[in-house]
């Protein structure tokens, strides 16, 4: 279906959920799934294609912005699926679909380039940064000519920052380094490129109350709330986001490694209040997104 997302309508707007399975390739399968099913206490991980994720959140009366993870660099792979066969097929179900795209920042001068087309062609809407996965400091100047880019275009870069279960329990952790996301590093993205929507993704374990910091420093750093059940949040994350950051924290689920019922049912035991709830599932995300009165209109 395609259409303009009708927030009214809406329970959430999820800012935070992974396409692993492509409709040209669907058998191909993603090293690393069995260990975070295991991580995650769900078994086997299930896998989904964009109109699979797309029904799913439809039914959920719930949108979702999806993305793959470009890595390049350090598993020699292009993503699969691609990030232009998740901008069309998300833009065959606009009515509950964001798509965002992944570029590995080591791709350089030709990542830019690609990252131009996706937007430009694709209508890409932000872009999803893994700085573990793709082992780089976002502070890295190397990547400023896609921060430059993403900032010029008015989009949002959403990092994933702490340890939220990548390589874990495997042998040396996958290769994955946790330093790389401190979202400390952040800050300096954030200072550099005061005029780009930054998300910081996930409880930022161990790092958050960096990670608030820099949220409240900042006006334009949001934290998602993805990669936790909430029932694990730290008091701290809690506090501020009845408070301080009241309209800069965003629901995510990670999905598919957590499900959007399972997050929300255990937000709805969090001492959230009443009034910062609807904030939280979708009015944060439906203004840094420009979804108004049923359009998909850009931020003016």
């Amino acid at each position: 279906m395609t259409g303009a997302i009708d927030v009214e309508n809406l329970v959430a707007i999820d800012v935070h959920t992974h396409v692993h399975r492509s409709t040209a390739k669907p058998d191909v399968e993603h090293s690393g799934n069995e260990a975070m099913g295991e991580y995650f206490k769900i078994g086997t991980m299930p896998t989904y294609t964009v109109p699979e994720l797309a029904e799913y959140y439809r039914e959920r009366s719930m949108a979702a912005v999806v993305f793959t993870v470009d890595s390049v660099s350090q598993s020699g792979d292009d993503p699969e699926p691609a990030n232009e066969e998740v901008a069309q097929l998300a833009a065959a179900h606009s009515d509950v679909l964001i798509p965002f795209a992944s570029v590995d920042p080591a791709r350089g001068a030709a990542g830019v380039r690609l990252a131009r087309r996706l937007i430009e062609e694709y209508g890409v809407r932000g872009f999803k940064f893994h700085p573990s996965v793709q082992a780089f400091y976002p502070n890295d100047r190397s990547a400023y000519p896609l921060f430059e880019l993403i900032q010029e275009h008015g989009l949002v870069a959403l990092f994933h920052t702490g340890q939220t279960g990548v390589g874990a329990g495997q042998r040396g952790g996958g290769g994955i380094r946790v330093k790389y996301a401190n979202p400390l590093h952040l800050d300096d993205v954030a200072a550099d490129f005061p005029d780009m929507d930054i998300v910081l993704a996930h409880p930022s374990f161990p790092w958050q109350d960096e990670a608030l910091s820099v949220a409240t420093h900042k006006p334009r750093v949001y934290i998602d709330l993805s990669g936790w059940s909430p029932r694990y949040f730290p008091p701290q994350l809690v506090q501020y986001a009845n408070t301080l950051l009241r309209e800069k924290v965003l629901f995510g689920s990670d999905f598919p490694v957590i499900t959007p019922e399972r997050w929300m049912s255990d937000f709805e035991r969090l001492e959230i209040k009443p009034e910062v709830r609807p904030l939280i599932l979708k009015e944060n995300a439906a203004r840094l997104f420009g979804l108004r009165n049923g359009t998909n209109a850009e931020k003016g």
